[in-house]
């Protein structure tokens, strides 16, 4: 942030009808104009309102993203929906009052090293939907439409839908919703302590990688999918990032290319309670690196390349 060529605060551009308005601070790479900075009290509610800069400064700017903030919520903004437009609503909002587990993966793509854009872009559509229905089940949880209550309602009963009937079926929902919340965390607790089986460190010609046990009980972890958008983020420098899929088994969580047992690109190895090791494979030989953060990751970039190159016949 020291580099006056990276991080310009005051950063001026001239938008149509208006000379030498600012934004507060652009962030450059290459004397290329990346991520537009707006920021805003911290005692002040984010709102569309607040964005009106960013919308002018987004259509002059070589910027394909921008960033609303007050401080303590940052809102991340590009141009999913139309080129050069900046998009209505946020495809990414973090929040230093509520972190979820999942965004530092996210967060990454933002650093210098990891900047990307093509790859951003290319998640910041569905990062967009996926927040979008993250808040509408969000308020359908806490108070059930009744276009919501009718779905359910006539998917268990034949009785005529009075108002007495969809009363109750809104309780219904609520509670069993809250319910079916509680028993999803206490799978994830369960999941937690239980310790994986040793798994043989050669693959052997014959051997694909065990999903037989897949969707038996079975449950991914926001780490094991925060680990997987790493190595997604890794690959996406050489391959189209759709190839690199996850694959999850009680015993551990595989990382394959096209989908392909034969290809693991890596395997996390989370079901511990006390040591996460991750497994990246040269030939048919997987070595496994003990980790405490998600961030440790980015070292296995070399191995993880090299793999990817292999599998690729590169």
């Amino acid at each position: 942030m020291f580099n006056p060529s990276e991080v310009i605060p005051e950063f001026t551009a001239d938008t149509h009808g208006r000379k030498a308005e600012k934004v507060d601070y652009a962030l450059c790479a290459d004397g290329r104009v990346n991520i537009l900075v707006e920021c805003k009290p911290s005692s002040v509610d984010l709102d569309l309102k607040h964005a009106g800069q960013l919308f002018r400064y987004f259509q002059v700017t070589n910027a394909r993203v921008a960033i609303l903030t007050n401080g303590v919520v940052y809102q991340f903004y590009s141009d999913t929906e139309q080129p050069n437009k900046m998009d209505e609503k946020p495809f990414f909002i973090f929040s230093l009052d509520t972190i979820k587990r999942s965004d530092p993966a996210t967060l990454e793509r933002f650093t210098r090293a990891q900047f990307d854009i093509g790859a951003i872009i290319a998640e910041a559509g569905r990062l967009k939907l996926e927040s979008q229905v993250r808040i509408e089940l969000d308020r359908e949880f806490a108070q059930p439409s009744e276009e919501f209550v009718k779905l359910i309602a006539r998917r268990v009963t034949s009785n005529q839908l009075t108002a007495a009937v969809r009363e109750q079926f809104s309780g219904l929902i609520t509670v069993s919703i809250a319910q079916l919340v509680r028993d999803r965390v206490n799978d994830r607790l369960t999941s937690a302590l239980h310790v994986a089986n040793p798994e043989p460190a050669v693959l052997d010609e014959g051997q694909s990688d065990d999903m037989s046990d897949a969707g038996d009980g079975v449950i991914t972890t926001e780490d094991e999918i925060a680990g997987f958008r790493i190595i997604q983020a890794i690959a996406a420098r050489h391959v189209d990032p759709k190839r690199i899929v996850i694959r999850d088994s009680k015993s551990y969580c595989a990382i394959l290319l096209d989908d392909n047992n034969r290809k693991a690109l890596a395997r996390l190895h989370f079901n511990s309670p006390t040591t996460r090791y991750v497994g990246v494979f040269e030939g048919k030989t997987e070595t496994r690196h003990a980790i405490q953060e998600m961030t440790e990751l980015y070292k296995l970039e070399p191995r993880i390349t090299a793999r990817l190159a292999e599998l690729s016949g590169g």
